[in-house]
C-alpha cells in the first residue's frame, strides 16, 4: 500500500521469512499436534490449539530478528518524536484473503502497544494467532495445507480515530460495482468489524463521488483508548453523540477515493479498514488500516451488460476496476 501512495500509518513490517526461520525447530512438534484435528470436534481443536499457541510462544522472537525488530521500533519512535511510540501489532498470513477465502478476524491484531518488550511479545503472539481454534478450522474447511501457512507482521503506529471503519468497492447487498459502501462508527473499527454495534452507512458514486444514501444509527458502543494509555476499552458511546453522524460529507468523500484507490491499484473490487487521525491535519486524516480482496460477490459472474449500457456509465466503471493489470472486469 506504501507503495502504491495510499496513505498508511508509518511503521515497517516483520516478513514471512522471519517467522518461518523462527518456527523451523518446532515444525515436527506443530505437525503432529495438528495432524489429528477434527473441526467438529471443538475440545480437541480448543486444546491442540492451546499447545500449539503456547508452543511458539515460548520459543519467542530469535535473536537476530528480535535484534532488527527493536532497531526499526527504535526508528520508528524517533520518526515519531516519542521512544515508546503506541504501535498496532496486526497479523497478516500468507494464506489470508485469497480472492478464494477470507480470514477476517481469524488472526491476532494487538492495539496500543507500548514499548520496546511488549512489542516482541504481541510479535510473538501473532504468530502464535495462525493458530487460533478459528483459524485452524477455517484452513481445515477450506483444504489449505498447514505447512503452507505462514504469518507476517505489519507493526504500525497506533491513530487515535475519532471514528473508523469499513469501506467496500462494490455494493455488498447487491454486488452493484458503481457503488462504494461505508460502515462507520466512532472511535476504533474493532466495534464495527466484529458486529458490537450498528454502524452509520453510507453509498457513495464511485464515478462521482456522490454520495447517493445515507444511513445515521443509533451508536451505542465503541472501543476507545484506556484511562492508562495502553490499550484500548470497550465504552457505552454517550447519549448526546449516539445519533450523531461520525463522519462529515468531506471525510466520507475522502474514504470513498480512498476505497476506489485501493481498487485500482489490486486489480479488483476490496474490503477496506480504515480511520481518521486526530492527530493529523485536516485534509490529511483519513488513513488506510488495511486492505484485502472482496471475497463474495468477486466470486460470481457480473450480469452481462447491454451493447447500449455498456457505451455508457456501465463502461466507465468497468474501466474503474483494472487499469494496472490491462483488463476489464
Amino acid at each position: 500500500m506504501t507503495g502504491a501512495g495510499l496513505p498508511v500509518p508509518p511503521g515497517f513490517a516483520i516478513t514471512t521469512d522471519a517467522h518461518r526461520a523462527a518456527c523451523a525447530g518446532m515444525e515436527p512438534r506443530l505437525r503432529a499436534l495438528l495432524a489429528g484435528c477434527d473441526p467438529q470436534d471443538t475440545a480437541g481443536l480448543a486444546a491442540a490449539s492451546a499447545q500449539a499457541r503456547a508452543l511458539v510462544e515460548e520459543c519467542g522472537v530469535p535473536a537476530d530478528v528480535r535484534a532488527q525488530v527493536l532497531a526499526a521500533y527504535a526508528e520508528l519512535g524517533r520518526r515519531c518524536g516519542t521512544p515508546d511510540v503506541p504501535v498496532a501489532v496486526r497479523s497478516s498470513a500468507t494464506c489470508e484473503d485469497s480472492p478464494e477465502a477470507s480470514f477476517a478476524g481469524e488472526h491476532d491484531t494487538y492495539l496500543w502497544v507500548c514499548g520496546a518488550d511488549d512489542v516482541l511479545t504481541a510479535v510473538s503472539r501473532c504468530w502464535s494467532s495462525l493458530f487460533t481454534e478459528r483459524a485452524i478450522a477455517y484452513r481445515q474447511r477450506m483444504g489449505l495445507a498447514e505447512d503452507g501457512a505462514a504469518m507476517s507482521v505489519a507493526v504500525q503506529k497506533m491513530v487515535r480515530p475519532t471514528a473508523a471503519g469499513v469501506a467496500f468497492t462494490l455494493n455488498p447487498h447487491d454486488g452493484d460495482r458503481s457503488q462504494i459502501a461505508i460502515d462507520a462508527s466512532w472511535g476504533f473499527g474493532e466495534a464495527v468489524v466484529a458486529g458490537e454495534v450498528t454502524p452509520d452507512n453510507y453509498l457513495v458514486d464511485k464515478v462521482l463521488f456522490e454520495i447517493t444514501r445515507r444511513t445515521v444509527s443509533d451508536k451505542t458502543t465503541e472501543y476507545r483508548l484506556a484511562a492508562n494509555g495502553r490499550g484500548v476499552e470497550r465504552c457505552p458511546v454517550p447519549d448526546e453523540r449516539r445519533t450523531v453522524p461520525c463522519l462529515d460529507d468531506e471525510e466520507i468523500t475522502a474514504v470513498a477515493r480512498l476505497a476506489r484507490r485501493a481498487e485500482k491499484h489490486y486489480g479488483h473490487p476490496q474490503d477496506v479498514e480504515w480511520a481518521v487521525d486526530a492527530d493529523l491535519p485536516a485534509g490529511e486524516r483519513v488513513l488506510m488500516l488495511q486492505s484485502r480482496p472482496e471475497t463474495v460477490w468477486s466470486k460470481r459472474r457480473p450480469a452481462s451488460i447491454s451493447a447500449g449500457a455498456a457505451s455508457g456509465y456501465a463502461s466507465i466503471v468497468s474501466t474503474l476496476v483494472s487499469p494496472l493489470h490491462g483488463r476489464r472486469t
